[in-house]
């Protein structure tokens, strides 16, 4: 069982990208106390964790409400993942990320220097934090097809959930020593692994769209 778990955890570790995620909070806590930086982080990714744990329980009957076969969700789930990891691979999904959040930092500013408070208004726990950073589309359709594939087995989706902890965890971790890596990890390095893991991404999205088309022609040879 540990052998499958593990795909699932590079994938969701690829698509939260807790190491692109960083230069990111530090963006939107640049002018934040210790203190604050640490309530962000620990509430952005609690709250995260929480929408990613409510799709993974109840992403499966929502969709059997909706008339949606999993079969579908797992095509359209490879193509949106496909298309996440041809933007990391060309670096378009760092540029969005950034250009984001130093316009929210922007209007955060503007609206203290109006209403003169101590960071009333740069509360981004949960916009932009938890969404759409830690528990974006890409994480939510990727936690549902992987919790697709336990069909009824308890341990298996206690797995994927004990996984889904460990990845936003480890990306809680990395908020909360990023003013330390943001002086250690060059640029150069998290532009390499970024698309180092968008290529890899892409490989498990083709995966998906196979498994996908295996399900719904299940006499189809792939």
């Amino acid at each position: 069982m540990l052998n499958d778990l593990l795909p699932a955890f590079f994938t969701l570790f690829v698509i939260i990208d807790p190491i692109g995620l960083v230069p990111i909070f530090l963006a939107l806590t640049a002018e934040a106390s210790d203190s604050h930086r640490r309530r962000m982080a620990i509430q952005g990714c609690v709250i995260g964790f929480g929408i990613l744990l409510l799709f993974a329980l109840l992403g499966d009957n929502l969709l059997g409400a909706m008339g949606i076969s999993m079969a579908a969700f797992r095509l359209a789930g490879g193509v949106l993942l496909f298309l996440i990891a041809l933007e990391m691979v060309f670096e378009k999904r760092t540029k969005r990320r950034n250009e984001r959040a130093e316009e929210l930092h922007a209007e955060d500013s503007y609206n203290n220097d109006q209403s003169n408070t101590d960071e009333v208004n740069d509360d981004i726990a949960a916009f932009p934090l938890a969404i759409p950073f830690v528990a974006g589309p890409g994480a939510i359709a990727t936690i549902i097809l992987l919790m697709g594939k336990a069909d009824g087995d308890i341990a298996w989706q206690i797995g994927i959930i004990g996984v889904t902890a460990l990845t936003v965890l480890i990306t809680l971790l990395m908020f909360l020593v990023s003013a330390k890596l943001a002086h250690r990890i060059p640029p150069a390095m998290i532009t390499v692994t970024t698309r180092v893991l968008g290529i890899l991404l892409a490989a498990l999205s083709i995966q998906y769209v196979i498994d996908g088309i295996h399900q719904a022609f299940g006499t189809l040879k792939l």
